[in-house]
């Protein structure tokens, strides 16, 4: 890979995009939510755990549960949405290491304190969020990444009987632009960043 992307795929995924709190109602197809994921699940994780599990909440009953669950604005933006994703985090994650992982056969091993796999699973999962929101602005749609949620509440709703626990949720779809915030201030380079 050695091309820089054009200028305007840089503004489609950084500069240009929003995060949109107001939603157009067409729905978003199967296919394209298995695009999405398809082009998220290559980002690298630490030695390929990939603990991220992706509800995509769609249905109107599912909404109503999610929303039932978040706080203020948030319910009506997910209601609104055409899919709201809920991004968790799988403390179940070494089961797979042998598939993921087979050039290291004892690698579930590593992964036999709960404490390093609650940080690797909430940290890696926390990646491929953000990789699906790059991979959905790539497909031309939009995100709103939400946290204002109870995590405990949309634990046994969406993860009852599992090992997986939710991070954030994010909706996608085509944002119809209300309820927009004017592009908030970033840190400059100088107060964000060293070089040693």
């Amino acid at each position: 890979m050695t091309e820089r992307l054009a200028e305007p795929a840089l503004d489609q995924l950084f500069r240009s995009a929003r995060s949109h709190n107001g939603w157009k109602s067409d729905p978003l197809p199967e296919a394209t939510l298995r695009e999405l994921y398809d082009l998220a699940r290559f980002g690298p994780t630490a030695a390929n755990t990939n603990p991220a599990r992706f509800v995509f909440v769609t249905s109107a009953d599912a909404k109503e549960k999610l929303a039932s669950v978040s706080s203020g604005n948030n319910q009506a933006k997910i209601k609104a949405a055409p899919v709201t994703v809920i991004i968790g985090y799988d403390l179940d994650f070494p089961e797979h290491m042998a598939t993921l992982f087979p050039h290291v056969p004892g690698m579930k091993a590593v992964f036999s304190d709960p404490a390093v796999v609650e940080q690797t699973a909430f940290r890696n999962a926390t990646l491929q969020g953000a990789y699906l929101i790059i991979a959905a602005r790539s497909l031309g749609l939009d995100c709103g990444p939400m946290s204002g949620f109870d995590n405990g509440k949309v634990d046994a709703l969406f993860f009852a009987g599992t090992k997986v626990k939710s991070n954030f949720i994010c909706s996608i779809g085509h944002g119809d632009g209300a309820n927009m915030f004017d592009r908030l201030p970033r840190l400059s380079f100088e107060d964000a960043c060293k070089i040693v």
